[in-house]
């Protein structure tokens, strides 16, 4: 079942097209021409949070849970587990992605700009970023230059994701200047992830910064040394502890539950796959009862197998526990354990195992922490996987991150850059595992561009390995 959070994107496109009043009593107090800035920055992180990072059956993130074999769906092949995907599949995430977040974040920077209220100016470049950065890497090249001018521009060319990935630390630089302005009004509790505290949101965008930079270790022209130290730089000024986690906090009440409770049973027929929960079964991971529930009917921690030809009970299967998929869970976005890991693995490059062990144990510390795990239980965990070395040190650190990344798309990205965790493609795979997700259908039609023959096994530009 798909929950959708609706956002007046033509309320907040109509208040900045502009009318003339001819005599002021025909102006209508239902229909304002003007949207304070504390009024558009809620429905827009909303959005990111509900419709792009997590929610609907065909929502591009849940998609790629299931390439990831983290979710499965309990439906007979073929499915997206098992690789089918037409264009039309990607309709509604490119109309929430362009329509709904990006051109709302570029009239909340016009507005907030204009009227030098540079906190929230900055804070919509570091979401602008953040959700760029998101489509970039699941479409590869995208329209940005020529994007959002209305009449003016109807068919945008596509920009390179080389030109993007620019482009996306230019936003964050711009983003950071913004903050560091310290003008105007700030946002209070309208502010639905940091409560305003400019502090935190100044932290992700460097750690946004390091993330971007680490993405580009093996593209074409770019030195794996030069960009891990490129991203140490950055994270100098990133996330610090658990606490500078980019989130959204939900209730549970009716119609404010997290979205991935949404996603499974018994509001749909996902739950977790074989493959997600298994590997932390023979790892003994003590995490395992913290993110995952044992299966109703037999208490086991079960996750179904992708692709099989029948349809199981849903009883007999795991899905996410409370932490991640209750109604009043959090909705994770960028987790400062992400920040720990990516300190890990650019040291590695640049300096060798031993020096990234201390920023490895800390990833996996803070994210048991967070889960509630005891100290015991941690120290015995980090013993049994032992410590880096140079043949397995960047296997560790990626499937480290990819638990603490737990339902996040991040992952995705790093496997395809770093080929782990090591993945096999499913029984009755159509292709091999996709590299990437097809150009939705609408914009084939409105927007025809030659990129937009991808297929789903073709790498993106920054896909080199």
């Amino acid at each position: 079942m798909k929950k959708i959070y609706f956002i007046l994107s033509f309320a907040l496109i109509t208040a900045f097209a502009g009318c003339k009043k001819y005599i002021d009593v025909n102006d209508d107090p239902n229909r304002p021409i003007d949207v304070k800035e504390s009024l558009m920055l809620p429905p827009i992180q909303m959005l990111i949070s509900q419709n792009i990072n997590a929610s609907g059956d065909g929502n591009l993130s849940v998609v790629l849970q299931q390439y990831l074999q983290v979710m499965a769906l309990n439906q007979v092949a073929p499915n997206f587990g098992t690789y089918q995907m037409y264009n039309i599949d990607m309709d509604g995430d490119w109309n929430s992605i362009y329509v709904r977040t990006l051109n709302n974040l570029n009239l909340l920077n016009i507005k907030a700009t204009a009227n030098g209220n540079f906190n929230y100016a900055g804070i919509s470049k570091i979401l602008s970023a953040y959700t760029l950065g998101y489509t970039t890497d699941a479409f590869g090249d995208i329209p940005y230059s020529q994007a959002f001018k209305g009449k003016e521009i109807l068919t945008p060319v596509y920009d390179s994701q080389q030109q993007i990935y620019v482009q996306l630390q230019k936003l964050l630089d711009d983003g950071i200047a913004d903050l560091e302005k310290n003008a105007g009004l700030a946002p209070g509790a309208d502010d639905l992830i940091y409560l305003g505290n400019m502090a935190k949101w100044e932290k992700l965008a460097y750690t946004l910064k390091a993330r971007y930079y680490m993405h580009l270790t093996k593209a074409p022209g770019t030195s794996a040394a030069a960009q891990a130290q490129l991203a140490l730089t950055a994270l100098n000024n990133g996330m610090q502890n658990n606490d500078d986690d980019f989130k959204i906090a939900f209730s549970g009440s009716a119609g404010a539950e997290n979205p991935w409770q949404q996603n499974f049973l018994p509001s749909s027929t996902f739950v977790l796959a074989n493959t997600f929960v298994d590997q932390l079964k023979l790892r003994n991971d003590p995490r395992l009862s913290k993110m995952v529930k044992p299966a109703v009917q037999t208490g086991l921690y079960t996750g179904r197998q992708i692709g099989l030809e029948e349809i199981g009970s849903l009883e007999s299967y795991s899905i996410p526990a409370d932490f991640y998929a209750g109604a009043s869970a959090s909705n994770y976005l960028v987790n400062y354990t992400e920040a720990a890991f990516l300190k890990a693995e650019a040291t590695f490059i640049i300096s060798g195992a031993n020096a990234a062990q201390p920023f490895y144990v800390e990833g996996v510390q803070r994210h048991m922490e967070k889960l509630g795990v005891s100290i015991a239980d941690v120290n015995s965990y980090l013993a049994a996987r032992g410590a880096l070395n140079a043949t397995n040190a960047i296997k560790l650190i990626i499937e480290e991150k990819f638990v603490s990344n737990f339902l996040n798309p991040e992952n995705y990205t790093d496997w395809r850059r770093t080929g782990f965790p090591v993945l096999s493609k499913v029984k009755n795979a159509l292709s091999e595992i996709p590299r990437r997700v097809l150009y939705p259908n609408s914009e084939i039609i409105s927007n025809p561009q030659p990129q937009q023959k991808a297929k789903i096994t073709d790498r993106l530009w920054w896909d080199n390995n």
